[in-house]
């Protein structure tokens, strides 16, 4: 009997190379870049199917609910949800997946891999990870090396103990990891014929990999460990205890363990990969015109080449005229236009914006929350114009505010509101009011997006303001909770 596969999908970075689009509070994962699937949703899709378990994600909590809702969207149901109280990089969070699924599944095979990548032939990609199966069962690290197009300071790269012509997906004994290079030397690892891009992709039993953390990351281990046995349950969750998790180090799997192991081996894989790591990857991987020149959303190119276009808000056009080798992003709160080979300082801008306290540094202007989301329209003294839209299904927690009062206008579907003691349904074009400091709950009963337009009045307006009393959504007190 062939053992399954256990998919463990990462799904906590922040994608700031691809801001404005991708942000803090919803980063490059959960967004359709490419295809209309998110990036964290196609990665699912990929490692699914016959030979592959349910899989496990390990996220944080702000995105717990975005995890759920978009494999939903699948009709998929994840194993476990593992939240980390903070980010501790790849180490940290592969090590927990380890212990998890050790305690569920002894000896298990786990796949480990990025929810962001970009790996059109799923079927091909699959086929890889079946030949790399001998070798993880028995007993070796296993990481997946990419066959390189391009010299590519951007990644690290894998050596491989012999030259291959075919890159078939054959292990092989992995002789070492190489730095992200300098231009001059990736020109020298991609002419060579032993050298591939790192993926960042594992395949290794439970065992193994444990086995490996004791012997070359202890520290990383004990620390785990003793998060793991604090973790409590949380509707579909498992939250790792956060003392012991705060005393872990900031450490990538490759630096804590893959370095210092002596049973690795690589196998390399032929298909094209990207992991959109910046504005020009999504350019690279984007349908082109005969110019080179790639457009999404509202936009318009005059005369232009080699150039990225890309807008979000079907009331704003971007235009783009004689442009060579740019990259331009809007949407409706933030701006971007870079030169193409200036993709990478992306993440500096970010850095800025967040010295100068600039929201649009993390924050969209569509807040993702369980029951749905919503979006400022307009905010002025004293006042704010929210459009919201709750999931069929999906209620608000039952709850009052201290400093505003709310008056909610239902513009399509129905809702269930309770105000104090009194529950009643509001239909299309009607509105109710909510007094300051009322407790209050809005609902969804039906079976349609219900949406509609709050007005807030008050002394203060900003999200935690929010006294819970219920939540279906066990979120606790504080703006997301």
């Amino acid at each position: 009997m062939t053992q399954d596969i256990h998919p463990v999908l990462l799904c906590g970075g922040s994608g700031t190379r691809l801001w404005p689009l991708s942000r803090k509070s919803y980063p490059k994962q959960f967004v359709n870049l490419i295809g209309d699937e998110s990036l964290y949703q196609a990665s699912a899709r990929r490692l699914s199917g016959a030979g592959f378990a349910a899989p496990m994600i390990v996220t944080a909590s702000d995105f717990r609910f975005i995890v759920i809702e978009q494999l939903a969207a699948l009709e998929m149901a994840p194993a476990d949800i593992l939240i980390e109280p903070a980010a501790k990089n790849t180490a940290a969070a592969i090590c927990a997946a380890a212990l998890a699924l050790e305690a569920r599944a002894p000896g298990a095979l786990m796949l480990v891999a990025p929810s962001d990548h970009v790996i059109p032939n799923a079927a091909a990609f699959r086929a890889a990870v079946q030949a790399a199966t001998p070798a993880a069962l028995d007993g070796q690290l296993v990481t997946f090396g990419i066959r390189p197009d391009r010299a590519e300071t951007g990644y690290g790269w894998l050596e491989l103990s012999e030259a291959t012509e075919d890159f078939a997906p054959v292990a092989q004994p992995l002789k070492s990891f190489v730095e992200k290079p300098d231009a001059a030397k990736a020109e020298a690892l991609l002419s060579d014929g032993v050298h591939l891009w790192n993926a960042g992709i594992f395949l290794f039993t439970t065992t193994t990999i444990l086995d490996a953390f004791a012997k070359h990351a202890p520290e990383v281990l004990e620390a785990t460990q003793t998060a793991f046995a604090a973790s409590e349950r949380d509707l579909a969750f498992t939250r790792l205890g956060p003392e012991a998790w705060d005393t872990l180090p900031d450490i990538s799997i490759d630096y804590a363990v893959m370095e210092h192991a002596d049973n690795l081996s690589v196998v390399p894989y032929a298909g094209a990969w990207s992991d959109l790591g910046d504005w020009q990857a999504v350019w690279r991987e984007a349908d082109a015109d005969a110019t080179g020149t790639v457009t999404a959303g509202p936009t318009t190119a005059l005369d232009c080449e080699g150039t990225l276009l890309q807008a979000t808000n079907d009331a704003q056009e971007l235009v783009g005229i004689g442009l060579k080798d740019i990259i331009a992003v809007a949407m409706p709160d933030a701006v971007l236009v870079a030169h193409k080979d200036r993709a990478q300082e992306v993440k500096e801008a970010v850095a800025t914006l967040k010295r100068k306290s600039v929201p649009q540094a993390e924050t969209l202007p569509r807040d993702y929350r369980p029951w749905g989301w919503f979006e400022s329209l307009v905010i002025g003294p004293r006042f704010q114009v929210k459009r919201i839209t709750v999931h069929p299904g999906a209620a608000l927690s039952l709850q009052s505010h201290h400093h505003r009062s709310e008056h909610w206008i239902v513009v399509e579907g129905t809702a269930k509101v309770t105000i104090d003691d009194t529950v009643q349904l509001v239909g299309e074009n009607a509105s109710v009011y909510i007094p300051l400091g009322a407790v209050h709950r809005m609902e969804n009963p039906g079976k349609v997006p219900l949406t509609l337009i709050e007005v807030q009045t008050g002394s203060y307006l900003d999200e935690d303001d929010i006294i819970r009393y219920e939540d279906i959504y066990a979120r606790g007190q504080g703006a997301k909770g």
